[in-house]
């Protein structure tokens, strides 16, 4: 059997193909409810599955949403990637999948590869600071969707910035450590050059300076020079900077706030080599609050992005705006991120517990 045509499912439900083409974009405010029940079960009877192919040589666009990530590697990305399908298919989209390792060359090429076949909708995640590499493709009606970065000054109009509030994420994951009784922290990451990144170490920066403690006093944080950040080999990067912080001659942290949950599991099996308990000896947190930090042992205390949500957020904008429409101004969606406790965390061993600290309300900008 061939493959079933508009022309035959009009045919069956009695009603013109303009009806039925009308039924499948949405355009249904003036059909009575009798008729769009007939095309529906005639739709399904006949298992008719709409040519995309077809409506992209119409409207030069599909109903594709595209979704360039730093990498998978990172399982936040792929619990992301699977909560933006989620809701790209409940408005009748699909999601192709992009890891850029977080090289803007890399990621204008796949969003040019995307714009020649019809793509008009991208959510970005590499929270690079500068847009231009996609400016022009922004002016000629790209519409892109920032996740995780909040809006720069320089951005295209257009640009829809999601993110939760990443210097107040930073904030209390420090504030969370001092309040216990720490002193002594560290901020463990790979490269800080992303908007993202840099919001969460000035959080951090924040905290130990409404405590009264220098920064400049603290452990340096430490990764892996060789990437640049590490979102491949994060687990790597925290096991490495725990060797770093504990096997010199340098006192090391009792505490620590790592950039994301695979760098705090990480660094906490960089511990155990050592033979240092988490949350005994050290206490860690990390950011993000993946489906493994619940699981390991110690549960790892982080800071929770509210994913669904941003999902729906930004499938929406990307959907909404995809106009071709290059004069359409973006918005900007700053959530709040919400810290989890967990058994990674406590206050530091006995021989370095001093006194509480009165740490003032700071509402960090």
């Amino acid at each position: 059997m061939g493959r079933v045509t508009i022309q035959q499912v009009a045919r069956e439900a009695e009603v013109s193909p303009s009806t039925v083409s009308n039924y499948l974009n949405g355009r249904m405010d003036r059909m009575v409810p009798a008729t769009r029940e007939r095309i529906e079960k005639t739709i399904a009877r006949l298992g008719y599955r709409p040519n995309r192919a077809a409506r992209q040589l119409r409207t030069g666009r599909t109903k594709t949403i595209g979704l360039i990530v730093p990498s998978v590697g990172n399982p936040f990305w792929g619990a992301f990637a699977h909560e933006l399908e989620v809701a790209a298919v409940a408005v009748g989209c699909s999601v192709l999948l992009c890891n850029s390792e977080r090289v803007a060359e890399r990621e204008r090429e796949y969003v040019q590869e995307l714009w020649d076949n019809g793509v008009r909708g991208i959510v970005l995640c590499s929270s690079l600071p500068s847009l231009d590499h996609l400016a022009d493709l922004v002016e000629q009606g790209l519409q892109l969707v920032t996740f995780d970065r909040p809006a720069q000054p320089n951005d295209p109009e257009s640009v829809v910035s999601i993110s939760i509030n990443n210097v107040v994420g930073g904030y209390v994951a420090a504030n969370h450590l001092i309040e216990l009784g720490h002193r002594r922290l560290s901020f463990v990451a790979g490269s800080l050059a992303s908007v993202n990144r840099a919001g969460r170490y000035r959080g951090f920066v924040s905290a130990l300076e409404a405590a009264g403690l220098d920064v400049n006093d603290m452990p340096a944080w430490s990764g892996r020079e060789d990437v640049p950040f590490g979102d491949v080999f994060a687990a790597d990067v925290g096991r490495r900077a725990a060797h770093s912080l504990f096997s010199g001659d340098a006192e090391p942290p009792t505490g620590v706030v790592a950039i994301n949950d695979m760098t705090a599991l990480g660094f906490c099996r960089g511990l155990r080599d050592l033979g240092l308990t988490v949350g005994k000896d050290v206490s860690v947190v990390g950011f993000d609050d993946i489906v493994l930090a619940d699981l390991y042992d110690p549960p790892l205390t982080t800071v929770r992005q509210p994913l669904a949500r941003m999902a729906k957020l930004a499938i929406a904008e990307a959907v909404s705006h995809d106009s071709g429409d290059p004069g359409e101004p973006g918005r900007s969606v700053l959530l709040q991120p919400q810290l989890i406790v967990r058994a990674s965390t406590a206050p530091p061993p006995a021989r370095d517990q001093v006194p509480a600290l009165t740490v003032p309300a700071v509402n960090p900008k």
